[in-house]
């Protein structure tokens, strides 16, 4: 089920009657920051992921030259 045109028209509609002209600036500034923080949030993850991944990585090839 995917939005067509028409489906994204009416809800920019509804959007602009409920809201008004004036507050969609604020509203979509709000909505970009959102996303913003969202998506740096998600390449911190990802960052702290595979520095975790590395450094377990590290610690059992350590725990292997030991052994031997």
């Amino acid at each position: 089920m995917s939005l067509g045109p028409m489906e994204i028209i009416l809800i920019l509609a509804i959007v602009l009657i409920f809201f008004g002209p004036k507050r969609l600036p604020g509203l979509g500034k709000a909505l970009g920051e959102g996303i913003r923080s969202f998506k740096t949030g998600l390449d911190d993850n990802k960052t702290e992921k595979s520095i975790n991944a590395a450094s377990h990585d590290d610690t059992d090839a350590t725990k292997t030259n030991k052994d031997s």
